[in-house]
């Protein structure tokens, strides 16, 4: 009979589901409904701690759209351009921050977080809570019943939508949004290479306006130096880096918005009328084709917007909410009409309006303070995309790399160096082959409008499935954005050949690892599922094998059920030790976990065989070494003893030493396959798996009680 602390796991063996009354049940060889964690509630923000968390998030999470003023006009090539031509972009310029910024991210888009994480994977976890996900190329799910008692996990109401019910029972749909979500992110990753390219180009360029001893090539090379003093300084952690940009962010904030202020009155006052909206109709009616084909750099003052929910799991939603609306929109606006003021006086420096249009007195501290707000813009889609890779990771989408958490105040707070090398490489690259040309724009538009659609198709089947909103507000809510969304998209689209291309190439860089990662996961998960022994199969196994004096844990994810590689080991070594115990580490979103809640275990049919649940916080060290660790999960098995001749046996085995046997997998395609099944698994999924970091890579075992298995998976 198997027992569990914290309750009975009395469950389906095939699918996990109760039985009806009357049937007999089947008992899994796992825990079930026995993993009940006491449910924790989320963390609240007193005022001084949202102000901040607010205070922290300017040098984090404003930096990129904050930055914006310094080459949209820039980028805007308009021969002759008169008053109503510049109101006009001015107004599209406000209307795009209202309605895409505040309207669409701030008052909508931050509510879908899932329990203080944002981006498009917090969206697509919310949907896997909520929705259950499966098919070929669908992420392996470790939920469980019982996670429903969990902080981090998503109540709905009972009532479940028509749009519930279908996505429930169509695979083909939940595969879509399973590559849109990939999609996204992997474009998120491709801003992260792209910002502190552009930013910082833009910011430095500026002292040609004042020196035509300065080259372009002295530009590039000073920007380099720049970024790899900003990716190097990546490594002390969000939390220190924050503190030490903020103050930079609200004194550009403060800058920007005052020299707006002077413009406006020294060179054109009325210009806030551009706020209405039918300067918009006359921008577009006096210069047709070419008004739309200038919509792509007009984009550029939006860049940025996903990361204030990208970058979410830093702060907190109140916090960036607080900070936008305060200080960050309305310092853009006036930052803008300052700009536009300034142009409609001068029409012929458009190529250099923000710096041309710094008063000279204070010209130079302008430039310093550019091009340390510039560094900042970098920082917020770094640190976004440090967050879509530990997301990607948890959810299984991803192979592993270093993830290190840099705060033990608030979660989310983390840094991978592979990661960060890589955008350090790819923006180095992309500054040095384009010399700040007109392309990196090109590119950078592509990639956040893409972005921008890809998250609002996925908030409306947030919409539908989780939030059950009328179906009219959901349809005014794509026509609108899609409306915009798409009106900027069909601009960007003829750029593609001139530097659009480059977001593409890195997503399908990163599209490629993790769908090829998510597919032979799939298929790993899928093949342990159907060979996976049941209580018969393993106890005659048992039965059969010779017990020799110690402890054996056996490292496995699965959480139910005994792994195919078991046989495997039994059939090779022919004996068992006198304990086993099946051990499945599993990381929870919580800062830390409780040395008593460390250990669920449970009692398997055969006499010495137990399963062990280890759980672990995100702050947490995976340590497994010293006698210490095995100690605990021994006193955590006397909980279930019967009997004290058991409760000896444990002792004699934890005096007889212990073991850990850790399976290798090799996925081999079968030769009645496809070349393309082939390609895949036995070339990229086999060379993920060898270069990237292994799960147990954290854990820390003690190499001298390591025994590894090798097993092929012909799939």
């Amino acid at each position: 009979m198997e027992e569990a602390r914290g309750g009975e796991a009395i469950v389906d063996m095939d699918n996990g589901n109760p039985k009806e009354d009357g049937e007999q049940p089947r008992r899994t060889l796992g825990f079930g409904n026995a993993y009940m964690i006491p449910q924790r509630q989320p963390t609240n923000f007193t005022l001084m701690q949202t102000v901040l968390l607010s205070y922290q998030a300017l040098g984090v999470v404003y930096g990129d759209i904050g930055t914006s003023p310094l080459y949209v006009f820039s980028s805007i090539t308009l021969p002759n351009p008169g008053e109503k031509d510049i109101l006009g972009i001015l107004s599209l310029i406000f209307w795009t921050l209202t309605m895409m910024g505040l309207i669409k991210y701030v008052v909508i888009v931050l509510h879908a977080d899932d329990h203080g994480e944002g981006g498009t994977f917090a969206i697509y976890s919310l949907l896997r809570q909520n929705i259950h996900f499966k098919g070929k190329m669908i992420m392996p799910s470790t939920r469980l019943d019982s996670d429903s008692n969990l902080r981090y996990y998503s109540r709905r109401s009972g009532l479940h939508s028509k749009a519930h019910k279908f996505l429930e029972k169509n695979s083909k749909a939940q595969i879509l949004i399973t590559i849109i979500v990939l999609l996204g992110t992997c474009m998120v990753i491709g801003d992260g290479a792209l910002t502190p390219a552009i930013s910082v180009l833009s910011a430095v360029q500026g002292i040609q306006s004042r020196s035509s001893k300065i080259t372009q090539d002295d530009v590039v090379i000073l920007s380099v130096v720049i970024l790899l003093i900003l990716f190097l300084f990546q490594r002390f952690g969000t939390s220190k880096v924050s503190f030490s940009f903020s103050p930079i962010m609200l004194l550009w904030f403060g800058f920007i918005a005052s020299i707006g202020v002077y413009n406006i009155i020294k060179f054109y006052p009325p210009v806030l009328k551009a706020l209405s909206p039918h300067y918009i109709y006359y921008y577009f009616a006096r210069n047709h084709k070419k008004g739309w084909e200038l919509l792509g750099a007009i984009a550029l003052c939006i860049t940025g917007a996903e990361a204030m929910f990208a970058d979410m799991g830093h702060f907190s939603k109140h916090a960036i909410q607080l900070a936008f609306s305060t200080l960050v929109y309305p310092a853009l606006i006036l930052a803008y009409a300052g700009e536009a003021a300034f142009f409609i006086k001068n029409p012929d420096k458009i190529s250099t309006t923000f710096y041309s249009s710094v008063p000279d007195p204070i010209f130079w501290p302008m430039f310093v303070v550019a091009t340390l707000a510039a560094v900042v813009a970098s920082q917020a889609l770094i640190s976004a995309s440090f967050s879509i890779i530990r997301q990607s990771i948890v959810l299984g989408c991803f192979p592993r790399v270093t993830m290190t958490h840099t705060s033990d105040k608030y979660e989310g707070q983390v840094y991978s160096p592979e990661v960060n090398y890589f955008l350090m490489i790819a923006s180095i690259l992309i500054t040095v082959g384009f010399k700040g040309g007109a392309e990196i724009g090109n590119a950078y538009g592509v990639a956040v409008i893409w972005v921008m659609l890809i998250t609002t198709f996925l908030m409306a089947v947030v919409m539908l499935v989780i939030w059950e909103t009328n179906i009219l507000f959901v349809l005014l809510f794509v026509i609108v954005f899609v409306g915009i969304e798409g009106v900027y998209m069909t601009s960007l689209l003829h750029k593609v050949p001139q530097g659009g291309w480059v977001p593409f190439a890195i997503s399908a860089f990163f599209l490629v690892i993790t769908l090829s990662w998510t597919y032979g996961r799939s298929k790993k998960s899928e093949y342990e599922a159907i060979k996976k022994m049941d209580r018969v199969q393993f106890n005659q196994l048992v039965a059969c094998s010779t017990r020799v004096p110690g402890i054996c844990f056996f490292c496995t994810d699965l959480i139910n059920g005994i792994p195919p590689i078991v046989r495997h080991y039994v059939q090779h070594v022919s004996s068992l030790r006198e304990v086993m115990v099946f051990v499945t580490v599993r990381t929870l979103p919580v800062r830390s976990v409780l040395p008593e809640e460390r250990f669920l275990v449970a009692k398997l049919d055969s006499e010495g065989v137990y399963r062990c649940l280890v759980q672990y916080g995100y702050m947490d060290k995976h340590n497994m070494e010293g006698e210490e660790y095995i100690a605990s999960v021994v006193s955590a098995l006397k909980e279930i003893v019967e009997n004290a001749q058991e409760s000896e046996m444990l002792d004699s085995a934890l005096n007889s030493g212990a073991i850990f046997v850790l399976g290798r997998i090799i996925l081999q395609v079968s030769e009645r396959s496809g070349w393309w099944r082939h390609f895949i698994i036995n070339n990229l999924y086999r060379f993920l798996q060898k270069n990237f970091r292994s799960n147990v890579a954290t854990l820390r075992i003690p190499h001298d009680k390591i025994l590894q298995v090798g097993m092929v998976y012909e799939i």
